[in-house]
């Protein structure tokens, strides 16, 4: 049997392979059933490892791009003297909570909170339908499939579940509790959603191989910028400054929490004691800009260039 398994399994192309049916092998190269990839013997075989804390780590990072998203929108439209914002925050919160449990839920295996995995090689098993070979250079075999099973596919399904959780929760949340608001105003985080969905679910279908590999460095650039950003237009050039407001010190740990995010994600905590000690640098940034901040002060700029300094 293993002879024979050697000799008839040889298919062109990364992902074309034969599929074993009732213990015996397809004698047709194509396409591994959903779950399944081909190994070195061009054999389909079922995927049952777990993820790695990298794919975890990419998984989060998807689940957080609508989340984030919402919340830039809900602040962005509620207004400074909203008792909605809150509440809203929250649905949000539930929403992307909720969706991730239902697709882990519906997910391989079925009915637990866990996923199994097939791993991710290299760059092109996200892009399997640009590597159908053509054996003949007539014929082409087509041998599209999920070789990163199921990265590719569970981020799509919650992007689904969110944007329905979002449809059946928030509009009569914001009809009820949004009375600081115009009627004009009320909905259109919502709006914004039915807008930046779409743009996030063709962002992983075209670019979820070239996320996986960039996202801990587009965190780490992504929460940088915004948080000098927002220091600048809070005009927040001291401690006293920052701790003035509850709100800007959320908004300080939150990035904290996205720097040691995209510290860990480059790090992948091979080694812990050698890059457990990177999350130092998690404040590293806010106490430059702090420390830094009056010495590039516009008005004192000017005025030193106006004096001949």
């Amino acid at each position: 049997m293993p002879k024979t398994v050697a000799m008839s399994s040889t298919c062109p192309g990364l992902y074309c392979g034969k599929t074993l049916i009732n213990g015996s092998l397809d004698g047709e190269c194509g396409v591994c059933p959903r779950g399944q990839r081909t190994n070195i013997q061009k054999i389909c075989e079922k995927c049952k490892e777990s993820p790695e804390l990298y794919d975890w780590l990419y998984l989060g990072f998807m689940a957080m791009l609508p989340l984030v998203l919402h919340w830039f929108f809900i602040e962005w439209y509620s207004g400074k003297k909203s008792s909605s914002a809150l509440f809203q925050h929250i649905t949000a919160l539930f929403e992307c909570g909720a969706a991730a449990v239902v697709t882990l839920l519906v997910n391989d295996p079925v009915g637990l909170l866990s996923i199994r995995s097939c791993g991710v090689q290299m760059l092109s098993d996200w892009y399997t339908m640009l590597y159908n070979p053509s054996p003949d250079y007539v014929t082409t075999l087509h041998c599209t499939q999920e070789a990163v099973f199921p990265l590719y596919t569970i981020v799509l399904i919650y992007y689904a579940f969110c944007l329905v959780f979002m449809m059946l929760l928030r509009p009569l949340l914001v009809k009820k509790i949004a009375c600081g608001l115009g009627k004009s105003d009320r909905f259109k985080s919502i709006y914004a959603a039915l807008y930046f969905f779409p743009i996030l679910t063709v962002l992983q279908a075209v670019g979820g191989g070239l996320l996986y590999y960039a996202f801990p460095y587009i965190i780490l650039v992504l929460s940088l910028v915004t948080l000098a950003v927002y220091m600048s237009a809070s005009e927040i050039q001291s401690f006293k400054n920052l701790i003035a407001k509850k709100k800007r010190l959320v908004v300080l740990f939150s990035h904290w929490l996205l720097h040691a995010y995209g510290i860990i994600s480059i790090s992948r905590l091979d080694k812990l004691e050698q890059d457990l000690p990177l999350l130092a640098l998690v404040p590293g940034p806010a106490l430059f800009y702090l420390l830094t901040a009056k010495f590039t002060e516009p008005s004192r700029i000017l005025s030193e260039g106006g004096n001949g300094h």
